[in-house]
């Protein structure tokens, strides 16, 4: 029998979005758009389960709460709240709440919540003996079912999961934008595991490194003797993920000959292999990604416009971790246990300085650098807490000690120090330094690229680092 949930929210959008939500998941939910008419219904039938807003236009979420717990005391309230502080999860579950939940809503987290307090054994352990230290230690990240999108506390992921779990479910072309790192090829695994395809292959392909020749071959497979090199008969990526989901990152790439073949797929739902003259029908989901815009790119003549058209049904933009940085010290404990468990270690966290590095410094390859800076430092970490001197230089620069005078010069800092505070040496190696840092900054920290605008060699840059790194 399905679990009946009560929605007590003012907040119309919203009631109506989760509503669906949970409807699609199998339970039976209702909507009362004010504590009133929340009370109303409720004493009219039999609910399992309250999701009530804390602040709702006509009462308190705690009135209502109370209310709910004189009429049936068993019933399992859960308050969604947008204040998430210590006082107001510390009132509410002293007050009978089984938990709360704060905006914005994160789809599985509600599911999460839900699931455990149906599990519970009873309605007893609903009024725990509860500090602020359990309160505040008791929410960790949220990640996707298939473990490998963090949602985060930042609205604009919050936005870009929501997004996901309401696309997932359709058969539409995808256009993920985002710059290199943003986790794109993620998002598309995500979608396709929250599909209905799920059961069947997911397929990545990265269409920035092939030519044209072998951008063919790979997505449509060749027979034998198509073309030189060609010694045997070899399914492409169309075939290979026939019923699922096929992902083409950085797809304006492509060369106008093969988005051709690309559009005549998409449209006729078959191809050929390359040399065959047989059709091969074929049932796939397209996901496409590019740090382009893809309109810009055909509006310039880069990129056909009918196939942007085909690829658009929906489209979703991830943003840099710069502008999440709420969410930075979750990304740090979600890459600290997946490679804790990767290395078999028990690295117990980071010291504070190190996450003060983290949220300040600026990450231009986003997630895919963070991901590699933690897993450097756990295993360059021997147990306990994880400190700056096993950080890359890039992120322990952010403060660098000039020779003489003691005096620290911030990255990003503009400010000149006083002329007395300096000699000649120390004016020409502040000099040096902003003149490496700003070129280092501009190529997104590509060392080789820097030498070259410097026009000195890798070598000499690299003991230019270490010099300042020692300072």
């Amino acid at each position: 029998m399905k679990k009946k949930i009560l929605i007590i929210d003012d907040d119309l959008d919203m009631c109506s979005l989760l509503s669906r939500f949970l409807n699609k998941k199998g339970y039976e939910a209702e909507v009362a758009l004010n504590g009133v008419k929340g009370l109303a219904r409720f004493n009219e039938e039999h609910f399992d389960i309250v999701l009530c807003d804390f602040r709702l236009g006509d009462r308190n979420g705690k009135e209502v709460l109370l209310k709910i717990k004189e009429i049936k005391p068993d019933t399992i309230v859960i308050i969604i709240t947008g204040y998430s502080d210590i006082k107001t999860a510390v009132d509410v579950i002293k007050m009978g709440a089984f938990d709360y939940i704060t905006k914005p809503l994160i789809p599985d987290e509600v599911i999460n919540v839900i699931e455990k307090a149906i599990a519970a054994p009873s309605a007893e352990h609903i009024t725990p003996s509860l500090n602020a230290k359990t309160v505040k230690t008791k929410r960790q990240y949220v990640i996707s079912a298939n473990k490998e999108f963090l949602i985060g506390q930042d609205g604009e992921t919050a936005r870009v999961y929501s997004q996901i779990e309401i696309v997932a479910a359709t058969n539409y072309s995808i256009i993920l934008y985002g710059e290199s790192g943003t986790g794109k090829e993620v998002i598309a695994k995500t979608i396709h595991e929250t599909s209905n395809r799920r059961n069947k292959p997911f397929v990545a392909m990265d269409c920035g490194t092939l030519s044209k020749e072998l951008a063919g071959s790979e997505l449509f497979g060749h027979v034998k003797g198509a073309f030189t090199g060609a010694v045997t008969d070899k399914e492409g990526h169309f075939e290979i993920a026939n019923g699922g989901t096929l992902f083409l990152d950085e797809v304006a790439n492509l060369s106008p000959e093969v988005q051709a073949a690309l559009l005549r797929v998409i449209q006729e739902r078959k191809f050929k292999r390359v040399g065959s003259t047989k059709e091969i029908d074929v049932d796939v989901r397209i996901i496409v990604a590019s740090n382009e815009n893809l309109q810009e790119a055909y509006k310039k003549g880069k990129f056909r416009e009918d196939l942007y058209h085909r690829f658009n049904e929906f489209s979703i933009n991830l943003p840099p971790l710069r502008e999440r940085k709420v969410d930075i010290p979750l990304f740090a404990d979600f890459f600290l246990d997946k490679t804790n468990l990767e290395l078999n270690k028990n690295i117990e966290g980071y010291e504070d300085d190190v996450m003060e590095m983290f949220i300040n410094y600026p990450w231009p390859g986003n997630l895919r650098e963070f991901r590699n800076v933690v897993r450097r430092a756990v295993l360059l970490t021997p147990s306990g807490k994880i400190n700056s001197k096993v950080l890359p230089w890039e992120i322990t620069n952010s403060l660098v000690q000039l020779p003489a005078g003691n005096t620290s010069i911030k990255l990003d800092s503009k400010e000149e120090l006083p002329l007395k505070d300096l000699d000649l040496k120390d004016a020409a190696a502040k000099a040096e330094y902003d003149t490496i840092m700003n070129v280092l900054k501009e190529v997104n920290f590509n060392k080789t690229k820097a030498a070259e605008i410097l026009k000195i060699d890798r070598k000499t840059l690299y003991n230019k680092i270490k010099i300042y790194q020692s300072l």
